[in-house]
C-alpha cells in the first residue's frame, strides 16, 4: 500500500488553505490526483485534512528558505504539478504602499515559486506542470493594489524564464491570471477603495463588476478549472504563457 502510494502522481500546492487553493484541492483530489498542501498554519491545514483524509500537509512558509527542505521531506512521490497560488498583502496605491510591503509580496510571489520548484526539481517528470497564480492586476494596474500589481507583474518574467530553463526536460511553466474573484481578500482591497472614495463596500463591489465586460467576478471554481485543464498534454504548447480568466477586464493588447 505504502509503495502504490508513493507512485501515485502528486501535486504540491501552497497557498491550499485559501479560497482558490480549497477549490483547487476539491477538483485535483476528484481528478485522483494526490495533493500535498503547504500552507503556514498548523490548524487550517488540520481542518481541510478533515474534510480530505487522502491529504498530505506541510505546514512551512513559503517566504522563507527552509521551505524548500520542508517539502521536499512530504512530497515523496512523481511531482505532475506545482501550483503556487499564495495570497499577498493589500498595500493600497504605489504613492503610500510601503516598500517593505512591496517586497515581501515579491518575495512571496517569485522567491516563493523559485523555493517551490527548487524543493521538487528531482520529482519531475516530462509533462510535469509549473504553474503560477499571479492575477489581472500584473497586466492592469490598479491605484488600489500596488503590491500585488508589481508582484504578479514579476511572475509573468519568472514563469517565462522557467519554460526556459525546463523545455529541455518537457516540463512547461503557465501562468494563470484571474480577475478579481468574491473571495476574503478582494473585499479588503475593495474596502481600500471605498475608503478612498468615501463611498460604502456594496458600491465598490457594484463598480469592480461593471469594469468586467461580463459584470462578473472570476470563481475559484473557475482557477480550478483551468488549471486542472493545463494538467492535459495538449497543454504543452502553452508554455510559457499567461492564461487569463479575468471575465473580460483587460482592455490592452495583446
Amino acid at each position: 500500500m505504502q509503495e502504490q502510494q508513493e507512485q501515485q502522481e502528486q501535486i504540491v500546492l501552497v497557498g491550499a488553505t485559501g479560497a482558490f487553493g480549497q477549490a483547487l484541492v476539491h477538483t485535483l483530489t476528484a481528478a485522483g490526483y494526490q495533493i500535498v498542501a503547504v500552507a503556514r498554519t498548523a490548524e487550517s491545514l488540520r481542518a481541510l485534512q478533515q474534510r480530505y483524509p487522502q491529504l498530505l500537509i506541510c505546514q512551512t512558509d513559503i517566504a522563507e528558505d527552509s521551505a524548500i527542505a520542508a517539502i521536499r521531506e512530504v512530497a515523496s512521490g512523481p511531482v505532475r504539478a506545482v501550483v503556487h497560488g499564495p495570497g499577498v498583502g493589500v498595500a493600497g496605491g504605489i504613492l503610500e504602499a510601503p516598500t517593505e510591503t512591496l517586497n515581501q509580496a515579491v518575495n512571496i510571489k517569485v522567491g516563493g515559486l523559485l523555493r517551490l520548484v527548487r524543493a521538487i526539481d528531482a520529482r519531475l517528470q516530462p509533462q510535469s506542470r509549473l504553474i503560477a497564480i499571479g492575477g489581472h492586476y500584473g497586466f492592469e494596474p490598479t491605484a488600489y493594489a500596488a503590491a500585488a500589481g508589481v508582484a504578479n507583474a514579476a511572475l509573468v518574467n519568472v514563469v517565462r524564464q522557467l519554460s526556459l530553463a525546463y523545455g529541455s526536460r518537457g516540463v512547461t511553466a503557465h501562468l494563470v491570471a484571474p480577475g478579481p474573484a468574491d473571495t476574503e481578500r478582494l473585499h479588503r482591497v475593495a474596502a481600500s477603495r471605498a475608503e478612498r472614495q468615501g463611498i460604502t463596500l456594496e458600491v465598490v463591489l457594484e463598480q469592480m463588476k461593471s469594469e468586467s465586460s461580463l459584470g462578473a467576478f472570476t470563481t475559484p471554481e473557475q482557477v480550478a478549472w483551468a488549471v486542472k485543464m493545463l494538467l492535459e498534454s495538449e497543454a504543452d504548447a502553452m508554455t510559457g504563457s499567461a492564461l487569463m480568466l479575468d471575465s473580460g477586464r483587460r482592455k490592452g493588447l495583446p
